[in-house]
């Protein structure tokens, strides 16, 4: 177990989705994270993205910190081999646990799981919550969609423009490690 400076958290898919692009960015940033001395605090899965992450991170002598609920112990393969391993009751414990834990928030694709973890640290960030960056990891253009959805709500008078400057964007693991070495 290596003594870590900072604590990124990943959210990302349980899938490795269809783009060989977002297996290999998950893979990279795992090492990213290693070699920056920053700990993984992740959902303690052992698959998709979020897997890959986390063996990345584990293969080049970084440090991990896993969570996961009882009720997805079994289909996410819940990987006990982390520096620490949390489980929880519910799903609304695990992401507190996991965004309390975390100096910083990283968004690799997913799914519904990684859209209402985006949501929720970006709803927190607006409500003043917390100053912690938030930044999208837009491998192949995964994240253009979800941008044009905030712009539409700022446009359409349901947020502010200050919204849209709580979300940075990176297009490879390169600038996201250029944007984290600048947050943290």
């Amino acid at each position: 177990m290596s003594t870590f400076q900072k604590s990124v958290c990943v959210y990302c898919g349980s899938r490795d989705g269809n783009s060989p692009e977002f297996a290999q960015a998950a893979l990279e940033t795992g090492a990213m994270l290693a070699a920056n001395n920053w700990r993984l605090v992740y959902g303690a899965g052992d698959v998709g993205l979020m897997g890959r992450v986390a063996n990345a991170v584990q293969a080049a002598g970084g440090a991990t910190f896993g969570v996961i609920p009882t009720h997805l112990m079994d289909w996410e393969v819940g990987k006990r081999d982390l520096d620490t391993f949390v489980i929880t009751e519910t799903m609304h414990e695990r992401k507190k646990v996991m965004f309390m834990n975390a100096d910083a928030v990283v968004v690799l694709p997913g799914g519904a799981g990684s859209l209402d973890e985006f949501f929720e640290a970006l709803t927190w960030r607006q409500l003043g919550l917390h100053e912690k960056p938030l930044i999208l990891l837009n491998i192949d253009g995964f994240w253009d969609p979800l941008c044009d959805l905030l712009q539409h709500v700022v446009d359409s008078g349901f947020a502010g423009d200050n919204i849209l400057s709580f979300v940075q964007m990176a297009e490879d693991v390169a600038e996201l490690e250029t944007m984290l070495k600048a947050a943290l």
